[in-house]
């Protein structure tokens, strides 16, 4: 799966592309439209620096003997962290290190300030390679070496980073000019993106609950804009589902509750019959019982599903104990000889409906024992954790198959090998359980079980 980033972020990331571009955009047209040079441009705020240091020296070096100015250099070099070198107005070098100013710059420097019409002060040489070097020469009054009158000469300062060095290019202003365009950026997109992300997020917690089948759902409409009309369109989708799937339960349980009567009397006419039925009229009146009971069970299955289904959601929830709740479930359910293993404390008591309780533990123990209590005993088992009380039924038979898992809490469905008549069911018994027990405000599951079996858990609140 590819790494997903949150919208509140991609909104940010925009948010400094498009402040870089129109930086770059700003930056280019100052450049073009002023004809600047890019180091110029950065170097401008380190001018009175440049000049001052410049100023400074050129007062010690009229006081300093010509035999003193390479300790003079190298005492300014090393306070600024640069190289500097003392050059005449013909870029003959006066003092400074053996390789201080390099012969190819000579002719530029002539041209940008050795020149005596010039008053400007200050100039980028350039760079040179091997190793790479910024030149910056700064025009001084130079004495002549016997003290008689001065001269044009420059200070020139090396660096090998233009960027690097604090001397040259200071990145503080820069660096606060950044950061109050980010806290400026952040001001002005910080309350769309929460905004944004905020109802997104309602939005998406509202949908996974309706796709869970609770269509209870509202979400609050306080925007006035598209995201608003998408809040409250999913009320409105939400309202709709709720009236169509309860209408159709409504429909499924009365429809069941109306074929109980007839079935009833087919009942009593089928008694009445085999009393005076030959030999060879028992056999089909048999099969016809048989028919009979199990639409009596699939009605009475119809009628527990669509009763748990139409509960009220504000079901009132109570303190339930859970080894009373399984010990009146295994005195109820014909086991058949099933043995079945309980492992729950009497301590244990959940927040429930005790009818809704009953009933979804009784069909799990049922499903056990129907499909699996040929395979060995049913355990039943519960513990307490992290505030919740999880009930476990399990067994020893075939499990499902991992596509099943989810599907067989879904009405009317039931696995292939669990299709003919001789397993019973017809595939309420598990959505049973899941309604139920999520109108108790708990969850159902189940998985399969090494080397063989299933496992049905719910999960209540602890109380």
């Amino acid at each position: 799966m590819k790494p997903q980033l949150k919208l509140s972020t991609k909104v940010f990331l925009i948010a400094s592309l498009n402040f870089v571009m129109l930086a770059v955009v700003f930056l280019v047209f100052m450049l073009v439209q002023f004809r600047l040079d890019l180091r110029s441009f950065l170097m401008a705020p380190a001018r009175d620096r440049l000049l001052s240091v410049a100023r400074q020296f050129a007062l010690e070096l009229r006081e300093t003997d010509s035999a003193a100015w390479n300790e003079l250099l190298a005492r300014y070099s090393s306070a600024n962290k640069v190289e500097f070198t003392l050059v005449d107005e013909r870029g003959t070098q006066l003092a400074g290190p053996n390789d201080g100013f390099p012969p190819e710059l000579t002719e530029r420097f002539t041209r940008q300030v050795g020149r005596r019409d010039r008053d400007f002060p200050l100039a980028f040489l350039g760079t040179t390679s091997n190793p790479t070097r910024h030149w910056v020469a700064v025009r001084i009054p130079v004495p002549n070496p016997g003290g008689a009158g001065r001269r044009h000469g420059a200070l020139v300062a090396a660096s090998s980073s233009v960027f690097g060095a604090p001397f040259f290019f200071d990145p503080k202003p820069w660096l606060a000019m950044g950061f109050a365009v980010v806290i400026i950026s952040v001001l002005c997109w910080l309350p769309l993106a929460r905004g944004l992300t905020h109802s997104i997020s309602h939005m998406t917690r509202a949908t996974a609950q309706i796709a869970e089948g609770n269509f209870e759902i509202q979400l609050p409409i306080s925007r006035r804009d598209e995201l608003g009309q998408l809040s409250a369109s999913i009320n409105r989708m939400a309202s709709r589902l709720t009236g169509f799937v309860k209408g159709q339960k409504r429909f499924l349980g009365d429809t069941a509750h109306e074929l109980c009567s007839p079935i009833a009397r087919m009942q009593v006419a089928l008694g009445i019959l085999e009393r005076s039925a030959t030999p060879e009229q028992s056999a089909c009146l048999e099969d016809l019982r048989e028919d009979l009971q199990h639409m009596s069970t699939l009605v009475n299955d119809v009628l527990s599903f669509s009763k748990a289904s139409l509960r009220p959601v504000s079901t009132e929830l109570l303190k339930v104990n859970i080894a009373d709740t399984v010990r009146r479930v295994l005195d109820r359910e014909a086991l058949n000889g099933t043995g079945v293993n309980t492992a729950v404390r009497d301590d244990l008591n959940v927040l429930a409906d005790p009818d809704l309780l009953f009933r979804a533990i009784s069909n799990v123990v049922r499903n056990a024992v129907r499909y699996a209590g040929h395979a060995g005993p049913i355990q039943i088992a519960a513990e307490r954790s992290d505030g919740l009380v999880i009930i476990r039924v399990s067994d020893h038979g075939p499990g499902l198959e991992e596509k099943d898992l989810e599907a067989v809490f879904e009405p009317f469905y039931r696995p292939e090998p669990a299709r003919a008549r001789e397993t019973g069911g017809v595939g309420l018994g598990l959505a049973i359980v899941k309604t139920c027990i999520e109108s108790c405000e708990g969850s159902v599951k189940c998985r399969n079980r090494r080397p063989t079996g299933l496992e049905v858990e719910l999960r209540l609140k602890s109380v």
